[in-house]
């Protein structure tokens, strides 16, 4: 339930992160390619080359912002006068607060089972030591990483950056495993709250600065910090005790980059044949949120998360499980550049992956290198490119034999790789025509051994009927091949077909990027 609540929140409320914002209208111009033209771009950005020990200014020399404002007038940071870091103590002191309120709600609202603790139980876990949990897929790969999310913007929201958050998320977790429940502490919760509480946590964050204008005051200003703190909690719980909600400034005073929300809402047809490729269908009402976050082809120094996309896909009247999928990717590190006409960004990246059809269940890390391209064939037809290829340390696939319970662990822990591949052609403002395939290697190791090969295959197009809302249909093939030390080879195949409407909320920055 508490996943729901997540995603409710943004499927509501996304479409005034989008309005909350004033921009200019005009379009992105990369860098072009020699070195006059970037140095004059460089100069119109007021961004400086920071000069050698001679004395020299060489462009090859690592860009750094000098202004608080890039060309657009947004500021490249947090303004660190109305955003100063709290002590040490003060922010690690927040981090036990964030695990004692999901534990009364655990206790006293939910009342679980793992939630009746005491001495014994903490004494129990500090002797026992560590395990493989057996909470329910959801649990673990949802409402864990969102438990993450507390500790990780205790410490954000109190002026600390991307990684020195990082180890807030952790600490946070380690607690939890040890006081908070009555269970043993399992490795599976501190690798996943933690990495994946962090992604969640920055994404969140972000998207609250977008909400949040210090400048704006009555009816406005309440909604702002209503809608900021249901998305990010533990900062408006912060805001309030620091005195930011109602201060007022003359000035923007938080980071905000441009945003693309898409909103779908239609029919999900689902065919049960498993060993074919159409079958007996079964339909049911489907609604999505995606969201894209900075511009990737704009000129700047890259930070973490500046550029991110989330999407999430809901189901409903099939079963339980309403939650289909999350995925995304948030960038850590990264170049611009220019090739001619393609304008390209260069990165590293983290990747959170979340399926769960009829086909297989699979949660996972990632961390990587990803490519994108921007390629203007002709006035009207753009073609944006972007691939990717990343380690998956952590993941959570499901068992292939055996009964699907709802009340125990199905499925097993592994490692592996993952390759992304995205591609649109943007037929003018008119239509777009996509192509996307995922690759999941996992190889188990605590569980059914063996290896096992997951393939997601999804052609789109949209045609627009009218100025932001167009019509839509999306293909799905799923592929599920796995090869077991213990039983016979599994080869699967499945399709889906999602019919949709389309809202489509542009950011002007970003105006031409659709992926």
């Amino acid at each position: 339930m508490k996943a729901a609540y997540i995603l409710t929140y943004l499927l509501l409320f996304s479409p005034w992160l989008f309005a909350q914002r004033t921009v200019k209208a005009d379009t992105i111009k990369p860098a072009k390619g020699n070195v006059e033209k970037q140095l004059e771009q460089i100069k119109e950005r007021k961004i400086k080359l920071h000069s050698d020990s001679t004395g020299n200014e060489p462009l090859k020399s690592r860009l750094i912002d000098t202004t608080i404002q890039d060309r657009y007038g947004d500021i490249l940071n947090d303004d660190p006068k109305y955003n100063k870091r709290s002590s040490l103590l003060l922010s690690a002191g927040g981090v036990p607060v964030s695990d004692v309120v999901s534990w009364l709600a655990d206790r006293y609202v939910l009342n679980t089972r793992t939630s009746h603790i005491s001495t014994t139980t903490w004494n129990n876990n500090l002797k026992k030591g560590w395990e493989w949990n057996n909470d329910k897929f959801g649990t673990n790969f949802v409402v864990n990483p969102y438990l993450g999310t507390l500790a990780f913007n205790d410490s954000r929201s109190n002026g600390y950056n991307y990684f020195q958050s990082y180890g807030f998320a952790f600490a946070g977790s380690m607690i939890w495993e040890y006081f908070g429940q009555s269970v043993r502490p399992s490795y599976n919760d501190l690798i996943y709250t933690s990495i994946n509480g962090a992604f969640l946590g920055e994404i969140f964050y972000r998207l609250s600065s977008n909400i949040l204008d210090d400048r704006t005051r009555g009816t406005e200003r309440v909604f702002r910090e209503i809608l900021a703190g249901l998305i990010d909690p533990k900062r408006g719980f912060n805001r309030l005790i620091q005195g930011k909600t109602f201060r007022v400034t003359n000035k923007e005073v938080y980071q905000k980059e441009p945003l693309n929300v898409s909103l779908y809402a239609g029919t999900h047809m689902i065919n049960d044949e498993t060993e074919g490729y159409f079958g007996k269908v079964t339909y049911s009402e489907m609604t999505n949120i995606q969201l894209d976050y900075g511009n990737p082809f704009e000129l700047r120094s890259r930070k973490p998360f500046d550029f991110f996309k989330l999407r999430a896909d809901l189901n409903f009247g099939v079963g339980s499980k309403f939650l289909d999928n999350i995925s995304g990717y948030g960038i850590l590190l990264g170049k611009n550049m220019q090739l001619g006409k393609m304008a390209i960004l260069v990165g590293g990246f983290q990747y959170y992956d979340y399926w769960d059809n009829k086909e297989f269940e699979l949660g996972s890390i990632g961390f990587g290198g990803g490519v994108f391209t921007k390629l203007p064939i002709s006035k009207t037809l753009d073609l944006y490119t972007n691939v990717h290829l990343a380690l998956v340390p952590f993941a959570g696939n499901s068992i292939p034999y055996g009964a699907d319970t709802s009340q125990l662990r199905d499925f097993d822990f592994g490692d592996g790789a993952e390759g992304k591949f995205e591609s649109t052609l943007n037929l003018g403002k008119f239509a777009s025509i996509s192509l996307i395939y995922y690759y999941f290697i996992i190889h188990t190791y605590v569980g059914t051994p063996g290896n096992n090969y997951m393939g997601i295959l999804k052609p789109r197009i949209t045609v627009r009927i009218f100025k932001n809302i167009s019509v839509g249909f999306e293909q799905y093939l799923y592929t599920d091949n796995r090869h077991l030390v213990d039983y016979p080879d599994i080869h699967l195949n499945r399709t889906e077909e999602k019919v949709f409407l389309l809202l489509y909320l542009e950011d002007p920055q970003r105006r031409g990027h659709y992926n």
